[in-house]
């Protein structure tokens, strides 16, 4: 009976030390920081609901019992939200988000049926056989497929579903720890365990892809003009978790796997050590201004990336016992030496990047299914996005008064002014009480 309810593979044992360590760490600095709090009870209760629907989450092989699991994260999670009752805008913040929790939950369910209904079970791990070993999958699954992704672009605070993530800052820290390094990472999870069923569905790869790349554009640009640090950490988390669903929509799922750890561990390092973030931030800006860099010290820099990446991906090739790279892991190892241009500061670092990123993507690929072959198109989508993405920042990071820096600013600012349109709309159709 447990193996239908319950599962333990590789994947399980890796994040349940996760959520573990997390949720011990969390707790730990909670019992201090709620100290003398008169519902500190309360509190530690609904926080430990919260991280065991979690853990159940991640041992969970029945649908239905991870759309339960699911829920139960989201309405203890929504207690620790609106923890500070008399705050007007965590009220109506944690009203937003327990709207769009209940969209994903919907979702759920919808993917539910389509299971059901096209494998006739709903064992996580007997539909993602069956959808591995079909050469195209019925028109059920992959609506499934699609209801899933949508689920997951919800709960991980994608565009345009974001701004309660931005929001919720007056929980109290431990709050936003848990949330940012542990419960919008679900969505990720959840599609990693059916990822033959996305694999297969080109519409749900779609989906993942233009959102998740929307996305990171969109909070990677936006939090550069954040002055508070946990806002600036939330904007981040949006960036992080769209760029996790691209990894998933080109069938990366060791790295998506990858990134979901990473993430989780250093988002947890935060938020809890935020208050001495700001200190460091307050000394740096006393201290006399980095030199702006030059057009010719960025088109160096990412000169000596690609080709650092261009020399290890074909040594790795060469290898007999690594894995020929895909074209998704070529240009996400673009992206990847893009990102870190600034840290290019000699060959050895040119080289040294782009071998950690290939060996910790062979190191993940055991564990994790593989992947179908990913439709060029959105490849190209990606690259261009990625791409045009690093041209703005670097022509900011020149010349912060240039015209376009100038007329770009005040959008970001504003966020683009998108979840303002999305509150609108939410609120005019369920309003939150007061």
């Amino acid at each position: 009976m447990w193996q239908e309810l319950f599962r333990v593979d590789a994947i399980t044992v890796v994040m349940a030390v996760l959520v573990a360590f997390v949720g011990v760490t969390v707790l730990r600095f909670s019992a201090t920081y709620m100290a003398g709090d008169p519902r500190r009870r309360e509190y530690l209760q609904r926080m430990s609901i919260t991280i065991a629907c979690v853990a159940i989450i991640v041992f969970a092989n029945h649908l239905v019992l991870v759309v339960a699991a699911w829920t139960g994260t989201s309405l203890a999670l929504h207690g620790l939200l609106a923890f500070y009752r008399d705050r007007p805008v965590a009220v109506a913040v944690a009203h937003k988000k327990f709207i769009l929790a209940r969209c994903a939950d919907v979702a759920m369910v919808g993917a539910i049926v389509a299971f059901a209904a096209t494998f006739e079970t709903l064992r996580i791990d007997e539909i993602a056989e069956r959808a591995a070993a079909s050469s195209s999958l019925p028109a059920g699954a992959q609506i499934g497929a699609v209801l899933v992704a949508f689920a997951a672009v919800l709960k991980c605070a994608q565009l345009p579903f974001h701004g309660w993530l931005i929001q919720v800052m007056e929980a109290p820290t431990p709050v936003s720890s848990l949330l940012h390094a542990g419960v919008v990472n679900l969505g990720g999870f959840v599609l990693l365990r059916l990822a033959p069923v996305v694999d297969g569905t080109v519409a749900a790869r779609t989906l993942l892809v233009l959102v998740g790349t929307t996305t990171a554009v969109v909070a990677a640009l936006v939090m550069t003009t954040r002055v508070s640090v946990k806002v600036s950490l939330a904007w981040s988390t949006c960036a992080q978790m769209g760029f996790m669903l691209v990894q998933c929509g080109l069938g990366l799922w060791e790295m998506a796997l990858l990134h979901l750890l990473a993430h989780s561990l250093y988002k947890a390092h935060a938020f809890l050590r935020a208050g001495d973030t700001v200190r460091q931030t307050q000394i740096r800006r006393l201290l006399a201004p980095a030199a702006a860099p030059t057009p010719t010290s960025i088109a160096r820099g990412a000169l000596a990336a690609f080709v650092g990446v261009a020399v290890v991906a074909a040594v790795w090739a060469w290898l007999p016992f690594t894995s020929t790279p895909t074209p998704s892991l070529w240009v996400m190892a673009g992206i990847v030496a893009l990102a870190v241009v600034p840290l290019v500061l000699s060959p050895l670092a040119a080289l040294a990047v782009p071998a950690v990123y290939f060996a910790l993507h062979e190191l993940f690929a055991g564990i994790v299914p593989q992947a179908a072959t990913t439709p060029a198109a959105l490849l190209v989508v990606v690259a261009v996005a990625f791409l045009a993405l690093f041209v703005v920042q670097s022509i900011i990071a020149v010349d912060p008064t240039h015209p376009f820096a100038r007329r770009l600013h005040p959008w970001c600012f504003n966020g683009f002014a998108i979840d303002d349109a999305f509150t609108r709309v939410a609120f005019s159709v369920w309003a939150p009480r007061t």
